[in-house]
């Protein structure tokens, strides 16, 4: 019988199903037991006689062993007689015969109850496999749908990957599109500005050329102007030492090819070296020998190159110091040489 819901049964929902049949099954069981009964009874009434009593013999098959020496045999005893039949009185079968039907009633009823109790153990133990099973599918389905949600996180993340991958290769190929045209406007500022810089130094070398074609001009001219100046003022001294000695008085032979002393021409090297401007790189040491032809007092009447070093910046560098450094010093005499040479290098 299927007990009523409560409280205390709230947590087991699941109650045993109410059997059917159960009068039928009980009538059945009645009628059976009526017809064991009569056939008990029957057969119990059937042959009462005392059955004879019967005598068996077993023998044993011995083992052949060996035979050992023959003892004298006891004499044989005679089997004791078999018990006979108790003959028990008719109202004592009866008792019994009850008394049997009574065990055999309870033990039916004992099997009829541990049959129900069985069926519904496994009732209840199927019930409880289907709900094993039916929890386990459910957190089969479960599993499945935890898989397929993360197989889906999964390919959702390969996806995002693979698009942040094509987004950073993009960038990179659009920053290196970038860094090859700043590259090339680099290279075209370069070379724009290299340009304008071959340019510029072209313009300055043709300036600084024309700058020192014209002043080398003009140091020719004013060169030529010293010359000719000294070549009237060196007239002037010779026509007045001719004067002075068609009047009978003594002259100091001014003019007159007189040699210079030994160390006169070392000092004027060095009046006049601090006067040289050049910065030219020479190869060598190349000699520029230059004459000079001085007045007394030391002014300078002309100087010309006598001997060219090979380099003409040098050389025109050269004449320049000594026109600069007019009027040069006087020898140890007192008076300045008529004529002399000077050498001149670079790298002295």
């Amino acid at each position: 019988m299927v007990r009523p819901f409560s409280m205390k049964n709230a947590d087991y929902p699941y109650q045993p199903v109410k059997e059917r049949g159960t009068l039928r099954a009980f009538l059945l069981a009645l009628f059976m037991h009526l017809l064991l009964g009569l056939a008990l009874y029957y057969g119990i009434n059937w042959q009462i006689s005392t059955p004879a009593g019967v005598e068996a013999e077993l023998w044993e098959e011995i083992p052949d062993v060996p035979t050992p020496p023959e003892t004298p045999r006891p004499p044989p005893v005679a089997p004791p007689a078999p018990p006979r039949p108790v003959v028990q009185p008719r109202a004592e079968e009866d008792a019994d015969i009850a008394l049997e039907r009574q065990k055999r009633r309870e033990a039916e009823q004992r099997e009829a109850a541990r049959l129900k109790e069985e069926q519904a153990r496994k009732e209840r133990q199927e019930r409880e496999e289907r709900e094993a099973a039916q929890r386990k599918e459910e957190q089969r389905k479960e599993e499945q749908r935890k898989e397929a949600q993360r197989k889906e996180a999964q390919q959702k993340e390969a996806q995002r990957k693979e698009e942040q991958r094509k987004e950073a290769q993009r960038k990179e190929e659009q920053r290196k599109e970038e860094q090859r045209k700043l590259a090339e406007e680099q290279k075209k500022r370069d070379q724009a500005r290299e340009q304008a810089e071959a340019k510029a130094k072209s313009e300055a070398a043709a300036k600084a050329k024309a700058a020192k074609a014209k002043a080398d001009a003009e140091a020719k001219a004013r060169q030529e102007a010293a010359n000719a100046q000294r070549q009237s003022e060196l007239a002037r001294l010779k026509a007045l030492a001719g004067g002075g000695a068609g009047g009978g008085t003594s002259g100091d032979n001014v003019g007159s090819g007189g040699r210079a002393s030994p160390g006169y021409a070392d000092r004027v090297r060095r009046r006049v070296k601090p006067n040289i401007v050049f910065t030219e790189d020479v190869p060598g040491n190349p000699t520029a020998v230059v004459t000079v032809s001085l007045a007394p007092d030391g002014s300078l009447l002309s100087a010309r190159l006598s001997k060219s070093s090979g380099n003409s910046a040098w050389d025109n560098a050269v004449l320049r110091a000594v026109e600069r450094s007019d009027p040069l010093p006087r020898d140890e005499n007192g008076k300045a040489p008529a004529n002399f040479t000077i050498t001149f290098r670079p790298k002295d």
